[in-house]
This record gives structure tokens, C-alpha cells and sequence, in this order.
């Protein structure tokens, strides 16, 4: 791979394990209106189109959209109080982040993890390493929609080709590919590699340092 400036990464699935929290705050709301609680590997087939998505897939379809969004505003109340709990890096991201800085790259987020989320939680456990993150906002399309990547290299002032997006699902590489910019998957997520090769991954990496391989 040629030299990059900047590399744009997922966060669920990808810089941070969220599995268990997502999943246990889900099933608390789901719980207390009477549905039964989605099993882990439903969670993570689930995840990766925005929290909204999330919730409707967890829901039986003839659920009205008033109820729908009671549910949903539950779910966003309860995770925001619980998201910290069983949540972490995975293996190796804080060190690779560290020597991405030492190498003068830039950092940034484009997640569909509702905005007030994602730079809540990229703050806590990378503190200012990031020069931006975008979560989902209103009124603004979701990833693989490209148009967030398109924000986030304006601001840093880098070129398509300059950058490379890195994530764990299929929605990450068709970001990658809607935006004309390389991609890597990372197969410690939450969909794995199988998925990254449908997907049309430019590379996949089985763990952290070897994104440090492919940058430099």
C-alpha cells in the first residue's frame, strides 16, 4: 500500500467491543415492554446500520411506530447510563492508535452510533487522539451513504487517496467503496472475515499491528 495521512475508522465492532453493553441495554428496554430478549449472536447481526436499525430488527414488524419509538427513546436513555460497563478496547487498539500518532497520521471516527454516543465514548477511552468523529446526526444519511467521509476529508484536508477507512462489516467496505477510498477490515469484529471478502475489502487484517504495517 502507498503511504496514507489519515485513516477514518468504524467504532462498534472495530476500535471498541460494545457487544455486551448494546446487547444487555437492548434486552433491559425489550424486557420491560413484554418481548423477549435477543440472544448475543442476533445482536451482532443486528449492529452496524445505526441504533434505530437496531431496535426495529430486535422488534417484531407489526410493532406500530408509536410504540416503535418509545421503545427506541428507552433504549438510547438506558444506554447512555450503560454503556460503560462491560465496553473496552479490543486487544492492541490503544497501542496502535499511539504509534499512528507518533507517525503524524490523522485520526478520525465515522461511525452510525448515534452522534451524542460516539464522541462520548471515543473521548473516554482515546481521549483527544481523534481529530473528529462523526456519529449518526439528524438529518444527516448513514453510512454506506459516503457523504460523512466526504466531511471528515475536507476537514482534515487530505485527498481520496490519501486515506483509508477502516471497519468490521460489510457497510464499512461499501463505505469504503461509496466514497473511493481504500478500506481495510478488520476481522476481530463483530461480523468477521467471511463477510469482509463479500464485501470486497481491499485488505483484512487479524489484528491491530498489522494496520501499522499496512499505513507505514
Amino acid at each position: 500500500m502507498e503511504p496514507y495521512k489519515a485513516v477514518i475508522f468504524d467504532l462498534d465492532g472495530t476500535l471498541l467491543d460494545t457487544l455486551a453493553d448494546l446487547a444487555a441495554s437492548l434486552n433491559a428496554v425489550l424486557t420491560r415492554h413484554g418481548y423477549g430478549p435477543q440472544p448475543l449472536h442476533a445482536v451482532r447481526r443486528y449492529l452496524g446500520n445505526g441504533a434505530e436499525r437496531l431496535c426495529r430488527l430486535a422488534l417484531p414488524k407489526s410493532v406500530k411506530e408509536e410504540e416503535f419509538q418509545t421503545i427506541f427513546n428507552e433504549f438510547k436513555a438506558y444506554y447512555k447510563d450503560h454503556c460503560h460497563i462491560a465496553t473496552k478496547p479490543y486487544d492492541g487498539i490503544s497501542g496502535m492508535i499511539d504509534e499512528l500518532k507518533k507517525n503524524n497520521i490523522r485520526l478520525a471516527v465515522v461511525s452510525n452510533k448515534p452522534d451524542e454516543f460516539a464522541g462520548e465514548v471515543v473521548k473516554k477511552y482515546f481521549d483527544d487522539k481523534f481529530e473528529i468523529t462523526y456519529g449518526q446526526r439528524p438529518n444527516h444519511a448513514v453510512k454506506p451513504d459516503p457523504r460523512t467521509v466526504y466531511e471528515v476529508i475536507d476537514y482534515l484536508k487530505v485527498s481520496k487517496e490519501e486515506c483509508v477507512y477502516v471497519g468490521d462489516s460489510d457497510v464499512d467496505m461499501l463505505t469504503a467503496k461509496n466514497a473511493n477510498v481504500k478500506s481495510i477490515g478488520v476481522a476481530w469484529g463483530f461480523r468477521g472475515e467471511d463477510e469482509l471478502i463479500n464485501a470486497g475489502a481491499n485488505h483484512i487484517i487479524q489484528n491491530p499491528n498489522e494496520l501499522l504495517e499496512l499505513i507505514k
